[in-house]
């Protein structure tokens, strides 16, 4: 038996993609460059748009909470668990410390977006086949990112 919902899976990413968003915009902030600057601002808004994307998703899937020892833990341990890994997490202070130009942001940003379709396909395998295919829309997502990011990356 499966020790993640299909659900579970559509909450990871909405965390994931808070993240990405909170990502982008310290990005922006330390961009000098004004076109640095307006593309990271521009896939922090990509990432609100997957939130939206995601939590629609999230929608169509049944979601079967787990019994709590109190009210909302379980929504804690999703949480926790995506902030302790490597996916975008702005508490990474001393990963966001060596961040101090745009190659640098954007290399974070493209290892953090493979880091999350690595995920994704593989929490596949935990799931039913209709939220498979809800997932296999969330990694097309993840992998436009990819391509987005490295083509910026060529023009610096």
């Amino acid at each position: 038996m499966s020790s993640y919902q299909g659900s579970d899976i559509f909450q990871f990413a909405i965390r994931m993609e808070e993240n990405g968003e909170k990502f982008y915009n310290y990005a922006a902030s330390i961009a000098k460059d004004a076109k640095a600057r307006e593309i990271f601002t521009r896939l922090a808004s990509e990432e609100v748009k997957h939130r939206k994307l995601f939590a629609e998703m999230f929608s169509k899937i049944d979601t079967i909470m787990p019994k709590e020892s109190y009210p909302g833990e379980y929504m804690a341990y999703l949480q926790a668990s995506i902030d302790g890994k490597a996916v975008f997490t702005t508490g990474a202070t001393k990963e966001l410390a060596g961040i101090n130009d745009v190659i640098a942001a954007l290399d974070f940003a493209i290892q953090r977006e493979l880091d999350s379709v690595l995920y994704y396909s593989e929490m596949k395998k935990y799931v039913t086949a209709s939220a498979q295919d809800l997932l296999e829309q969330v990694i097309e997502e993840e992998r436009k990112h990819v391509v987005i990011l490295t083509n910026i990356k060529k023009t610096f």
